[in-house]
């Protein structure tokens, strides 16, 4: 029998998502992975007794917890939680309707929760596991008209995460948050992004930053989605916890980016924004 550690990933059957399962499985580690579909998994995937493809709806708490327990069953354990599940939905904010808002927190953000929360206790009584949160650097850098709500929803994941990396240390479990900047897999190109059922013509800029992921940046994205699984892989073994994981250069830079305006936002008001004591 395998020593080497269970992943369930999430969102598994394209994207970041399907490329670290194939890694994964060439070094020899046994995954779950989850789809809508287990059909696209098993035809992206070849059959193999390290690899348990389940079709999950992350919106049903329920078709998650089954999820977790036939994983538990099937393996013995669980080590490793890749939450990467997502899609984008574009649109102004006045543009989108609240089920569009909704639907995207439904999958973003409650249907992550659905598998932290039926993922702790087997980790909780292992005393040990990582779980790594797949967010965004729009989860950190939000100035990207056009993508409010899919932001809103990343930077709920960061926040989620820091606090998750609080509760569950004591228990051995350590919880990373990464961030991604623009990696060459098909999000861009799929099923993965939404359009606004209803958009208005007076938002040009949003137009423009639809037009430009869609039709310039997809396809020449400079992270390669091999080494981002190898950072990922890596990481799930080293012996010391990083919470906020960027990758890839642009990623890096961006971040940078707002770590200098928050940081001159704050100085240009410090004087009258810290005399506010009684």
């Amino acid at each position: 029998m395998s020593t080497k550690k269970v992943w369930f990933v999430t969102g598994a059957s394209q994207g970041l998502g399907l490329t670290l399962v194939q890694e994964l499985l060439k070094a020899g580690y046994r995954v779950a992975a989850t789809s809508r579909k287990a059909a696209a998994l098993r035809e992206a995937v070849p059959a193999s007794e390290h690899f348990l493809p389940l079709e999950v709806d992350l919106t049903n708490e329920e078709s998650v917890k089954q999820a977790i327990r036939e994983t538990v069953s099937h393996f013995g354990s669980m080590d490793v939680v890749v939450n990467n599940a997502g899609y984008g939905q574009l649109g102004a904010v006045e543009e989108l309707t609240d089920e569009e808002v909704r639907r995207s927190f439904d999958v973003n953000v409650f249907g992550l929760l659905h598998v932290l929360r039926h993922a702790m206790p087997h980790l909780r009584a292992r005393q040990s596991g990582h779980i790594f949160n797949i967010a965004s650097v729009a989860g950190y850098s939000g100035n990207f008209p056009g993508w409010s709500t899919y932001i809103a929803t990343k930077f709920a994941v960061v926040g989620l995460s820091e606090a998750l990396a609080e509760e569950a240390a004591p228990f051995g479990i350590r919880v990373s948050v990464v961030m991604p900047g623009y990696f060459r897999t098909n999000f861009l190109a799929s099923g993965s992004l939404a359009q606004p059922a209803h958009a208005l013509d007076v938002y040009a800029n949003v137009r423009e930053s639809s037009a430009a992921h869609t039709e310039q940046i997809n396809g020449n994205q400079p992270g390669d989605p091999v080494k981002a699984a190898a950072v990922l892989m890596a990481q799930a073994e080293a012996p010391k916890q990083v919470v906020h994981l960027f990758l890839g250069e642009d990623a890096y830079a961006r971040a940078a980016t707002q770590m200098k305006t928050v940081t001159t936002d704050m100085a240009e008001v410090a004087t009258m924004a810290t005399a506010t004591a009684f």
